[in-house]
């Protein structure tokens, strides 16, 4: 029997995550019924072959997310841009960790000044157990003996990066849009394609369009937003790509309190603690 690649979706929540604190809405009072959670974004990536661990992004909700699913502590990190609800976990390794190598992009961004790489070393220089190694985007680096790609995105006004993770042995692959409109370019969606499970962003319906300030873009023949304002895809815009990347499974992810209660738990939409075998 092959070894096999096991994700576990830590967080699978925006910003505010669902329930989000404070708010009575129906979607946060059903997922408080129901006990459904979507906290801070994050996904664990074991490799039951070498008995490592990646971490997809270090949620805040890090500490409560590592015990309620009970998984390994990391073996290595990997961010995917300095959006405090990607990066802000970080502290956590703080007597958890003896030692964590953090991945990410050495690309500089024109308005931080720095790259990714720099960001995480800079605002975390203090964890002695954090070594921050950068990568350049679309080029592999084995990670927890899996092959890793940074894949740029469109996330305004940030670099950000989506991922491609193949196990080399078996050819399972899990492809993270990260987050991203719809407008991710071509190279990338190459990259990303043909994953066995695609994590794909998607913040809300695309009938939510009209109430945001910059109302949608990217839209389909039907007229139908694939994109939420400029930072994020619609749920009509990640199945799209989806279709146009030929996953053969897809979650959505990121997903905000905003959705209906009666779509807001439905597939693909998914919640945290959800485990998949690749």
């Amino acid at each position: 029997m092959l070894e096999t690649m096991r994700v576990t979706l830590l967080g699978t929540g925006d910003t505010t995550g669902t329930p989000t604190v404070g708010c009575d809405c129906e979607t946060c009072l059903l997922a408080r019924e129901r006990g459904l959670e979507r906290t801070r974004f994050s996904v664990h990536v074991e490799n039951e072959r070498t008995g490592e661990s990646l971490l997809i992004d270090a949620s805040p909700d890090f500490r409560y997310q590592f015990l309620r699913d009970g998984v390994a502590l990391p073996d290595a990190a990997i961010i995917t841009h300095v959006h405090f609800d990607h990066l802000d976990g970080l502290g956590n390794v703080f007597r958890v960790l003896r030692d964590l190598t953090v991945y990410a992009a050495d690309e500089t961004d024109p308005v931080t000044g720095e790259s990714v790489a720099e960001t995480v070393a800079n605002d975390y220089h203090y964890l002695d157990a954090v070594t921050v190694t950068p990568v350049t985007p679309l080029e592999s680096v084995r990670i927890c003996g899996f092959d890793v790609t940074l894949v740029p995105v469109d996330h305004p006004p940030l670099l950000c990066y989506g991922l491609a993770i193949v196990d080399p042995e078996t050819g399972a692959k899990l492809s993270v849009t990260g987050d991203t409109s719809y407008a991710v370019p071509e190279r990338s969606r190459a990259a990303l394609a043909d994953p066995d499970l695609l994590l794909a962003d998607a913040i809300v319906p695309a009938s939510l369009c009209a109430s945001h300030p910059a109302g949608g873009r990217h839209e389909d023949e039907a007229g139908v937003p694939r994109t939420f304002g400029s930072k994020h895809m619609t749920r009509e815009g990640a199945l799209a790509l989806a279709d146009e990347l030929g996953a053969t499974r897809t979650r959505l992810v990121h997903l905000a309190h905003y959705y209906p209660a009666e779509e807001a738990f439905e597939a693909p939409l998914a919640v945290d603690g959800e485990r998949y075998e690749l």
